[in-house]
């Protein structure tokens, strides 16, 4: 627990501001995210509004132990990219899907993450199956968040959810504490056992994200560039991702923003 930083009051004004200019970003490309546009295009449509709101993009340059500096502003995943999609120059056409994940960090030095999926054109309906499915998932995970409850009970309610709906749950990546750094602890692993795992205390910011297959959850690495993970079995892939705060009641979703999709029907409330 030592390792996990508890938010003060100052500290989750910063979340906040930090988590809504990064949902803003999503809001701000989403209008030009149709046919014919690249994801170089969106990265740089991400860089102009980081720009304009005094922002700086997170992932551009970011290096981890044994990772090439990652080279965008953002990353954007299309069709069976699990994650780490690098923006380049290829056009998206009808039918693809594409994950775009925005994580900024404001002048404070406060981080905000979240993703979005994006339907380009008309769909196939296991495409728009499998977007659909997992943003319900990421919600049931969202709404196991309250004091006293534990970790295992999210990623249980995600793994329950998305195999009973014939999808698989990528296990090699999870969602994760963030402050003040990028990755702190805890990890949040979107698969679990009920009542094990970390217990939540309010103050504690972590992101929920879960990635979902539509064929089996085996992933690899996608050529030499050290960060495009895509489904082994080349079947399509979706995430969605909140940042979420523990509150003495319950959970406040920090992401959400007027461009935000809908809340799914079993959703009564963003805030308890």
């Amino acid at each position: 627990m030592s390792s996990i930083t508890i938010k003060d009051a100052q500290g989750i004004a910063g979340m906040r501001e930090a988590c809504r200019l990064a949902s803003e970003v999503l809001d701000y490309i989403a209008p030009h995210i149709k046919p014919g546009i690249t994801t170089a295009e969106i990265d740089r449509l991400g860089a102009e509004c980081m720009a304009s709101q005094g922002t700086v993009s997170a992932t551009i340059g970011y290096q981890p132990p044994g990772y090439p500096p990652y080279p965008g502003h953002l990353c954007t995943s299309v069709n069976h990219v699990v994650c780490h999609g690098i923006p380049n120059d290829k056009p998206l056409k009808k039918g693809d899907i594409v994950n775009v994940d925005v994580t900024v960090i404001t002048k404070d030095g406060w981080y905000g993450d979240n993703s979005r999926m994006y339907l380009i054109g008309e769909c196939s309906i296991a495409a728009r199956r499998l977007s659909a499915l997992t943003y319900e998932a990421m919600w049931l995970g969202i709404q196991q968040v309250r004091p006293g409850a534990r970790l295992g009970d999210i990623g249980h309610a995600i793994q329950k959810f998305a195999e009973g709906h014939g999808l698989s749950v990528v296990r090699e990546f999870c969602g994760h504490g963030i402050g003040q750094k990028f990755h702190e602890d805890p990890q949040v692993l979107h698969y679990g056992r009920p009542g094990t795992g970390q217990e939540l205390v309010p103050g504690m910011t972590f992101t929920i994200e879960p990635m979902l297959n539509q064929g089996k959850r085996d992933i690899k690495e996608l050529g030499q560039d050290g960060w495009t993970i895509i489904t082994k079995d080349r079947s399509l892939s979706a995430q969605w991702e909140h940042t979420v705060l523990v509150t003495p009641t319950g959970y406040d979703v920090l992401t959400l923003s007027a461009g935000s999709p809908a809340l799914p029907s079993f959703v009564t409330a963003t805030a308890t």
